[in-house]
């Protein structure tokens, strides 16, 4: 926030203001002196995982987990202090301290916020980075597992697949670098949602700190907040340090197959068809367009899940798509965690190396997205307007919209169960991607978020209205935002809440007047208390 321009007299500048900065300078190091010492009084193991800015591994650490470089440049805020505890005690210490001393938390487990909300804040800020909270424990024969908030979904699949021979799964995304803690507590989805529903419809139990630093589990939290938590966003009620799922079966065998067809194979007719049948058709079959630019033409690749062997698969797709061509030599049989590494873009032959799902370290790029719901089909005809965007750009911008199928399970599911409101008669997300490598400059940040912005203004007669709905891992700081810097009231905040989470935005609010009245844990989209509204009620 600027100074009031009061401030800038110059008569008084040269030692009223200057004297003042020297104050405050003074005020603020001691302040953080005063936190350090907090924090060891409290714990006598947390000075070993405290990162300092004058730490030779500070950079490091910070840089480790985010894979977005838009928010790794030099004029994005840094955190204070970085914390990666490796016991709930000090976790429990830096609630604490953090409150004593005005310092606001930002917790993280993966890298994947969207908007950052989980590194950067505009604020006097520290992180809580939970990488060392990642271990996996599976109870295949109970079908549960216990899955700490730092682990990623890659780590995840990968677990749960060697401990079950590949007869278990759980409903989580295919990115492998993506934390498991911000997937669950935002809702999560991947290809098993239209047979098996979102992520968080399958967590059972947690552990969390609230902001008393107390630990809790579903009893002691109780049900309220239990329920905020699976789909509402975590960072709004406290530090989820781990989870409880329930896991699914997958048959020993499935088939993928991924076809491209061009603007000159009918591209557009099959994705207007693919639109009509993409939530009706068998709950066990998933497809999933890419549409992209390829040169001087657009390219739609039909990728699919099915879970079953070929035999099974050729007859349902002739009965629901046989426009698409479908042959048995397109299809690939395999077992489902190498579906997983499939699906998440690598080939057929690397599908077989499922070890790379534990590797956290992918190339980073600069890259920003956005994502829609629609009820109803995009007309035909509405599709060249979209080709005619990508064709603005040059050949080297990597965009694309991916359309995710609803229908089965995930529509099933009524919508206050949890907090993920987006249920049935949704009949697809279109997910909103464009990448520019590691180019981190202004201009290309600028360029390429123009193109995504022009994408999401031309779908909007498409897409649901009243609201317009959000999805909250798909963070999107356009829609609105706190400056985070003071009190905001229920009907601001509603702005993006009801985007992301409907009529259950006002439980989650009562939720969050009930455990963190005082709006501790908070962001710039973060869940209001009512206690912060004036006359509201």
């Amino acid at each position: 926030m600027k100074p009031h321009h009061s401030f800038f007299c110059p008569k008084i500048l040269p030692v009223t203001f200057i004297l003042l900065l020297s104050f405050f300078g003074e005020s603020l190091a001691e302040n953080h002196e005063n936190f350090l010492k907090c924090l060891s009084l409290q714990s006598d193991t947390i000075s070993k995982v405290i990162y300092t800015q004058n730490n030779s591994s500070y950079s490091s650490v910070l840089e480790s987990s985010i894979q977005n470089l838009v928010y790794l440049a030099p004029t994005k805020p840094k955190p204070l202090f970085i914390i990666t505890p490796f016991h709930v005690s000090e976790i429990q210490a830096t609630v604490k301290c953090s409150k004593k001393y005005g310092l606001q938390i930002r917790v993280r487990s993966g890298g994947h916020d969207h908007d950052a909300l989980s590194s950067v804040s505009y604020v006097p800020f520290i992180i809580v980075d939970l990488i060392n909270f990642s271990e996996v424990s599976v109870d295949a024969e109970e079908k549960t597992a216990w899955v700490q908030s730092g682990a990623t979904v890659g780590q995840l699949n990968y677990r749960i697949a060697e401990k079950s021979q590949n007869l278990l799964a759980f409903p989580v995304g295919t990115c492998p670098t993506v934390g498991v803690g911000g997937h669950l507590s935002g809702g999560g989805f991947g290809p098993l949602l239209r047979k098996y529903g979102a992520a968080a419809d399958h967590v059972v139990d947690a552990h969390m700190i609230d902001v008393k630093g107390r630990f809790l589990n579903r009893e002691s939290m109780g049900e309220d907040l239990f329920w905020a938590i699976r789909g509402g966003g975590g960072a709004s009620f406290g530090i989820i340090v781990s989870w409880k799922i329930n896991l699914v079966a997958v048959p020993s065998t499935v088939t993928v197959f991924a076809i491209p067809r061009t603007l000159e194979q009918n591209a557009t007719k099959l994705l207007n068809k693919w639109q009509h049948i993409a939530d009706r058709v068998h709950e066990d079959l998933f497809i999933s367009p890419i549409l992209f630019r390829m040169n001087s033409t657009m390219v739609s690749i039909f990728t699919s899940l099915f879970l079953g062997g070929i035999d099974r698969l050729l007859p349902l797709m002739q009965e629901s798509f046989p426009e698409l061509g479908l042959t048995k030599q397109d299809c690939k049989e395999m077992s489902f965690i190498e579906s997983v590494v499939y699906l998440d873009g690598f080939g057929i032959s690397e599908s077989a190396n499922v070890d790379v799902l534990l590797s956290r370290n992918f190339p980073k790029k600069s890259f920003k997205g956005k994502a829609d719901y629609l009820t109803e089909p995009i007309p035909e005809e509405a599709f060249q307007g979209i080709y005619d965007i990508f064709f603005e750009e040059d050949e080297k911008t990597i965009g694309l919209l991916q359309f995710f199928p609803y229908g089965g399970k995930i529509s099933e599911i009524s919508e206050p169960e949890i907090p993920y409101p987006h249920r049935a008669g949704n009949i697809y997300t279109l997910l909103y991607f464009v990448d520019w490598g590691q180019d981190t400059t202004n201009e290309a940040f600028q360029r390429h978020d123009n193109m995504i912005k022009k994408l999401f203004n031309y779908t909007t007669p498409y897409v649901t209205k009243n609201p317009r709905s959000a999805y909250i891992n798909y963070r999107d700081l356009d829609i609105g935002a706190n400056s985070n810097e003071g009190p905001i009231s229920v009907e601001e905040a509603s702005v993006w809440g009801k985007k992301y989470f409907k009529n259950n935005f006002y439980r989650l609010v009562h939720v969050k007047t009930m455990v963190d009245p005082d709006n501790f844990f908070r962001n710039e989209q973060s869940i209001p208390p009512f206690r912060l509204v004036k006359d509201e009620l």
